[in-house]
């Protein structure tokens, strides 16, 4: 029985430092020693003494330890004991919620906090998700460096940050528990109160300054609409109309010109303004006190920059953008990204033709100081762009110039005109390809665009880099991407098409300028296209266009011939027009076959024209499928613009003539995408 106590004795012993804090018992006895010797060496009676106090120590010591030994242990494993209690008892308190849970969501333990966030009593083994519904388990960390998240629960938002914690070496020392695999792991959980930072964070955001300007696209033309009695009260009413809302929207605002306000605010009132889509645009139409024309304004903020010196900077930009785009909307310019509110009414066409003169000028002499002129218009080249591009190149040759056209593919709706235009005493090199065009082009050539102003739309991008002497000529509403850094720019979205502008172009440009038959023609068809025969956006000035070019020898019978279609091509665009789909009432989506066809894209647009024909039609949208892309061509009359539809799928365009390309997708799902567009901006009363 005694030998089987002995064996179930715990045998303990002195470790690491406290084992060399005993290293003096042994150091001690031995520097005692080393005197007994010395002084023994001296004097014999002298040395036994020493001696004798030497052992009397030595034997003390041993004494000592065998006593003090096994109660010092057991202090110290007392004292371990009563640490970790008192360890595990200040994480079970500790002050932020904190737990462990499995890789599968299973809780292990939570803490005091922890408990009463949730409002249980004891750890329990519930899921996590069922005590944070918003737990995403995906968000569990796999490595060590783990991760956070943050979820909202009971009306607080917390960070949740998460470590991965690996079990098997813990196990493996741990008697009485044996691992069943490999692998084993969980994950701490911290919940860390964010509340009150989010909120000061959105408050920060909130009252971060923006600048703003606001002008009035056509305060001359609606001052000469009414007596001059009136003028000064339809001014006080509009100003007082724009002064409450910004007041509104707690935002500072003042007059720096008669039709020009600047505009400083924080962005809680953007954010208010944005939410009600800027109001205020519909509010100034709203003014009428016998003007025939309505006032109509746009505003260019600029935001998140350093300082209100650089925001000032990017709303003169937005608003630039914003005239450019046609007025009556609102451009926010947030570094290089910019979103845009507004833009439902069409521009208003100005009478006076200065712009027209001065750019005439502009080109004439931009054109006399270079050898040779490319122009190209946009990628599947149409009329409108091949007619403006003829009118160019025989602005070029009255001075002299050598003067090519960069066409790609060409397709059957210009071959007729191509033919005709070669075989009419042009030189054979009237024409070029991309390949000579790039070979052409060098710094002493004037490189013209027409009929776009989006560098990814020309027919050949590569010479826009090869010159720095670049000239657009466009009547499309400018987008958020567009050639930069050209030496004259004329963009007039109130034109009805490319060949009107270049129309009144070719006028002031010289006064003995003759077209010839052929060219006439061309220029005439664009307009054609373009206003469906002068029925969509046709004003004085585009009649004036078509009269100048009947004078010059334009011919409305030869122009028809050019536009009959075969027989394949006529119904193609009948079957566009059968089976077209009437969605949420008032918009018109169909597909265009495109097998057997030349350029169905063309067709396309035409069935889109014929859709609104139909009564209750507000705008029609036709998909054609073509080397591999989703062409979706979008016409109205003027109760919706389909420009800023089309800038939804990344395309543009006018108000009532606009279009986009989708790749990667089917014609299926270019539809339900086109949809989905619909259905949103209705929704937020965009359209």
């Amino acid at each position: 029985m005694k030998e089987d106590k002995i064996k179930n004795k715990v045998h303990l012993k002195y470790s690491g430092k406290l084992m060399r804090h005993w290293y003096w018992c042994v150091l001690l006895p031995l520097l005692l020693l080393g005197l007994t010797a010395a002084v023994l060496y001296v004097d014999t009676l002298a040395g036994l003494i020493v001696g004798g106090f030497t052992a009397a120590i030595l034997l003390t010591v041993v004494l000592l330890d065998l006593y003090y030994r096994p109660r010092v242990l057991a202090e110290l494993v007392d004292f371990a004991n009563q640490y970790h209690s008192v360890e595990h008892e200040m994480l079970k308190q500790f002050v932020i919620p904190h737990g462990l849970i499995q890789m599968d969501g299973k809780v292990l333990w939570m803490n005091d906090k922890l408990l009463e966030l949730t409002g249980r009593k004891e750890s329990g083994h519930r899921n996590i998700t069922a005590l944070f519904p918003q737990f995403d388990l995906s968000c569990l960390p796999t490595r060590e460096d783990g991760g956070s998240t943050e979820l909202t629960y009971n009306d607080k938002t917390y960070r949740v940050c998460m470590r991965w914690i690996m079990l098997d070496e813990m196990l493996r020392d741990l008697p009485g528990v044996e691992a069943v695999e490999e692998g084993n792991s969980v994950v701490e959980l911290c919940f860390f109160d964010i509340t009150e930072l989010n909120s000061l964070k959105i408050e920060n955001f909130e009252q971060k300054p923006i600048v703003g300007l606001i002008y009035m696209d056509n305060y001359d033309e609606v001052a000469d609409s009414v007596e001059d009695v009136r003028r000064s009260m339809l001014e006080a009413l509009i100003d007082r109309r724009i002064t409450k809302y910004v007041s509104a929207m707690g935002g500072l605002i003042k007059k720096l010109e008669k039709d020009k306000y600047l505009l400083v605010m924080n962005r809680k009132g953007l954010a208010g303004m944005e939410e009600d889509r800027f109001s205020v645009l519909e509010d100034v139409k709203a003014v009428n006190i016998g003007n025939t024309i309505n006032m109509t304004i746009s505003i260019g903020v600029g935001l998140n920059n350093p300082d209100y010196t650089q925001n000032y900077e990017a709303a003169r930009g937005a608003i630039e953008m914003a005239l450019a785009r046609g007025g009556d909307q609102v451009v926010i310019k947030d570094h290089e990204k910019l979103t845009f509110f507004g833009g439902k009414t069409q521009r208003a066409e100005r009478n006076t033709r200065v712009r027209a003169r001065v750019k005439a000028q502009a080109l004439r002499e931009l054109i006399n100081t270079k050898d040779r002129i490319i122009v190209m218009g946009h990628k599947i080249t149409d009329i409108d762009s091949l007619g403006a591009s003829v009118g160019v190149c025989r602005a070029a040759r009255e001075a002299g110039k050598a003067a090519h056209i960069v066409l790609g593919d060409i397709n059957s709706a210009i071959r007729p005109w191509v033919t005709a235009l070669q075989g009419e005493g042009h030189d054979e090199k009237l024409f070029l390809t991309h390949e000579q065009a790039i070979e052409m082009t060098n710094q002493n050539t004037v490189v013209v665009v027409v009929d776009t102003n989006r560098p990814a739309m020309v027919e050949c991008e590569e010479i826009l880099y090869l010159t720095k002497t670049i000239v657009v000529l466009d009547h499309h509403r400018q987008g958020t991407d567009q050639i930069e850094n050209a030496s004259l720019s004329y963009i007039e979205p109130s034109a009805s098409s490319a060949c009107e502008m270049i129309a009144e172009i070719l006028q002031y440009y010289d006064d003995e300028i003759r077209l010839k038959p052929i060219e006439a023609d061309s220029i005439y068809a664009g307009i054609i296209v373009d206003t469906n025969n002068f029925v969509a956006k046709t004003g004085m000035r585009t009649f004036e266009a078509a009269a100048f070019l009947r004078r010059n020898g334009a011919d409305m019978t030869r122009v028809r011939k050019y536009f009959r279609n075969d027989m394949e091509t006529y119904k193609a665009r009948a079957e566009a027009v059968r089976h077209a789909e009437a969605f949420m009432g008032c918009y018109a989506i169909s597909v265009c076959p495109s097998e057997g066809l030349e350029s169905p894209t063309v067709i396309g647009a035409q069935a889109a024209n014929e859709l609104l024909n139909i009564i209750g039609v507000k705008a029609s949208f036709v998909l054609t499928e073509f080397n591999q892309k989703i062409y979706i061509s979008a016409r109205a009359i003027d109760e919706v613009n389909v420009q800023i539809i089309m800038e939804q799928l990344g395309g543009g365009g006018h108000m009532n003539i606009a279009g986009a390309q989708l790749d990667n997708v089917s014609i299926d799902e270019a539809r339900i995408k086109l949809k989905e567009v619909l259905t949103q901006m209705t929704k937020e009363g965009a359209i």
